[in-house]
């Protein structure tokens, strides 16, 4: 597995029931472009019933959405300004769904007065992969046999003690 890049996507808009479905595709679209293909149905399943609370709930329809991937978590936000619906008062159901669909998720107030609902998911490594040990691979002598004593060839073994007996005549 390569490194990953660390990534981010922030999204402004304005709930409607057809926006939802736009939504949905768009975060599909970026979550496959960083190569998480695995999580693309369970993101989009749950950033698409906080949406629908949302749309259903809330006076003010403008809402955030936000992505980071980190190459071991991803973590998706969605944060929007009612003053109308408090994170403890949201449905019950939504937030089941998340919980059971993500591996942590949590809430908190902005400022504004509205919330921020954030979920995540640790990166699974090769997931598909089963978990079998690798044959090791071999030791370099088991991989590189010993050099073996070859006999020089005859002449070659000759013309070198002619030359060293030459030298020492000369000296």
């Amino acid at each position: 597995m390569k490194a990953a890049v660390p990534c981010y996507y922030h999204l402004d808009v304005e709930v409607s029931p057809e926006r939802v479905g736009q939504v949905r595709r768009i975060l599909a679209a970026h979550l496959r472009y960083w190569n998480l293909e695995i999580l693309v149905e369970s993101v989009c399943h749950c950033a698409e019933a906080l949406l629908r609370t949302i749309e259903e709930h809330a006076a003010d329809k403008n809402t955030t959405i936000e992505m980071w991937w980190n190459g071991q978590h991803l973590i998706a936000a969605v944060s929007d300004n009612n003053q109308d619906i408090r994170p403890h008062k949201a449905p019950q159901g939504c937030l089941a769904q998340i919980a059971a669909l993500s591996d942590g998720w949590g809430c908190c107030a902005t400022d504004a007065g509205g919330k921020i609902i954030w979920f995540s998911w640790r990166a699974r490594a090769a997931e598909r992969a089963p978990l079998v040990p690798a044959a090791p691979a071999p030791s370099l002598r088991e991989a590189r046999q010993a050099p073996r004593q070859m006999p020089l060839p005859e002449p070659a073994l000759a013309g070198f003690r002619d030359d060293t007996e030459e030298a020492v005549a000369v000296r």
